[in-house]
């Protein structure tokens, strides 16, 4: 319904005003739209369940918080710079998968690149705020969330993780996007900071504008076309190791102090 809403907001402005307009600033005016009947339905769900869950003992049954600071004693700010390098490393490390498949159509092509082509401030609100502040709401702070009391915490995180990636419908994007969802919902299910997931899915994004705005990176298909064999392999075996480092450093976060 999001979707449909956003769409209808598009072709209005086409239709009002024009379709350069509509390809410029569509995004960054429909996005936040499309959010608003999810948004509305947990809404109603949260005040359902408020007034219907309830222990034994009478007491409201306390659910999982949408935002809390379980930091550990890091602290955030390490655990900050921790998640950001390992989201970066967790995208080389995604990336040889996307090679395996076929060229992505030039419609699709087309597209992608509207996202970056306008100005850049319209460009970074787009995919730099809204998408991070949005879809983590959505796909870690309603969707992991939700599941997390439903099923155990792996499953809870593949299948929050698989939801993100379906959310981007195209398996270019969808493949990477699991990946990476895989790592902020670990992340979220050890700290409960949606605001720890939304900084490491800002720098995912921002790393990818940026490099669009590069003109001797923006050609490049992968990192592979950036340096050489050598350094790719030796840059991805650290990553991989960053990224493991990252993971066993996050789960040694006690678990009991979410509040």
């Amino acid at each position: 319904i999001g979707a449909l809403l956003g769409n209808l907001i598009v072709g209005a402005l086409t239709l009002t005003l024009s379709a350069q307009f509509a390809s410029v600033y569509g995004t960054v005016i429909s996005y936040p739209l499309m959010f608003v009947p999810p948004m509305l339905y947990a809404s109603y769900k949260s005040r359902k369940a408020e007034l219907s869950s309830w222990a034994e003992d009478g007491s409201p049954l306390a659910g999982i918080p949408l935002d809390s600071n379980s930091f550990g004693p890091l602290g955030g700010c390490r655990l900050a710079l921790i998640a950001s390098v390992a989201t970066i490393a967790a995208a080389f490390v995604a990336e040889p998968i996307n090679t395996l498949l076929p060229e992505m159509p030039e419609i699709l092509k087309k597209a992608m690149e509207q996202l970056t082509e306008g100005p850049l401030w319209v460009s970074l609100l787009s995919v730099s705020v809204f998408a991070p502040l949005f879809e983590e709401w959505l796909c870690r702070g309603l969707v992991l969330r939700g599941l997390l009391h439903k099923m155990n915490p792996t499953s809870a995180i593949m299948v929050s993780a698989a939801f993100f990636a379906i959310l981007h419908m195209n398996p270019w994007q969808a493949i990477p996007a699991f990946i990476l969802g895989l790592l902020f919902g670990y992340v979220y299910y050890k700290t409960g900071s949606l605001k720890l997931t939304m900084l490491m899915h800002c720098v995912n994004n921002t790393l990818a504008l940026v490099m669009t705005r590069i003109p001797s990176l923006a050609d490049a298909e992968t990192f592979m076309d950036l340096m050489s064999p050598w350094a790719y392999v030796c840059i991805y075996v650290a990553s991989v190791v960053f990224v493991a480092a990252a993971v066993i450093t996050f789960k040694g976060i006690p678990q009991n102090s979410r509040s």
